[in-house]
């Protein structure tokens, strides 16, 4: 008889921040698009100018950074790898001379210039007046919602470009703020460049640490990366999606919308 899989805190916490961001998010949407269609000169129904409702919104996305600083049980190994406590030496060997490589710097590389292109067309379009600072708001919201899939459903960066068996190996994990607020960098207002600012500098301690200290982020050096010492579970739900689409990829690509869309051909024109 199969028992199902109890669920982790770790693992019932990011499902509390998916809900809360998309919560967020969806509000957000709804109150923007009222406000335009009613053409009011609000962004999100003056909710905007609410200092306490900011100061909320606020404060829980800066506790959240920082308990990223410190060791916590809150935390996934992922994204608490750097630290001295977490790191338990394998039998792997370290010659003398040689550094621990985390990963391919060309992925990493990749990774950092899709993100700037991408924010940058953002910047771009916000400075050409094409969008508001709601929409930016907008996104860096909808960035906050896509961390947490990435997290617990689907990730393009472990996917495509870092090919990491799982979060907890992940060379960019504690990147994921300075992503998610980078759309606030063109935003003027304390709240908006407090978080840029604090994210910033988690991702500087990242970058020092995984300078300083390789061994720590990598699972050839650092036992509590391995699979057997991993109590969260958090990619217990990409590994059950990827195994459903290997086991139906065909039923999926013989079902009628499929077959439309591969053997749609365009009309020429007269």
């Amino acid at each position: 008889m199969k028992f199902k899989r109890k669920m982790t805190p770790i693992v019932a916490l990011h499902y509390v921040k998916l809900v809360y961001r998309s919560a967020l998010f969806v509000a957000a949407l709804c109150l923007y698009i009222y406000n335009r269609i009613e053409k009011t000169h609000y962004l999100f129904s003056g909710f905007e100018n609410n200092t306490v409702f900011l100061f909320c919104i606020w404060l829980v996305f800066i506790v959240e950074m920082i308990l990223r600083f410190f060791p916590s049980r809150l935390e996934s190994m992922g994204c608490q790898k750097q630290f001295k406590k977490n790191y338990i030496p394998t039998d792997y060997e370290v010659k003398e001379g040689e550094r621990v490589v985390v990963q391919s710097k060309g992925s990493t590389l990749a990774v950092l210039g899709t993100w700037v292109a991408l924010n940058g067309l953002i910047g771009a379009a916000y400075f050409l007046g094409w969008i508001d600072v709601g929409i930016l708001i907008l996104i860096s919201l909808a960035y906050s919602v896509c961390d947490v899939i990435c997290i617990l459903f689907f990730c393009p960066f472990q996917t495509w470009f870092m090919k990491n068996k799982c979060c907890g190996s992940c060379r960019i994990y504690n990147w994921d703020y300075a992503m998610m607020f980078t759309p606030l960098l063109f935003v003027r207002s304390f709240f908006a460049q407090s978080l840029v600012v604090i994210a910033m500098i988690l991702l500087i301690q990242w970058e020092y640490l995984l300078y300083k200290y390789p061994e720590r982020f990598s699972e050839k050096t650092n036992c509590s990366l391995s699979c057997a010492k991993c109590h969260e579970k958090l990619c217990h739900n990409k590994s059950q999606l990827r195994s459903f689409l290997k086991k139906n990829r065909r039923y999926i690509a013989e079902r009628p919308v499929i077959q439309k869309i591969k053997n749609y051909v365009p009309k020429k024109g007269r």
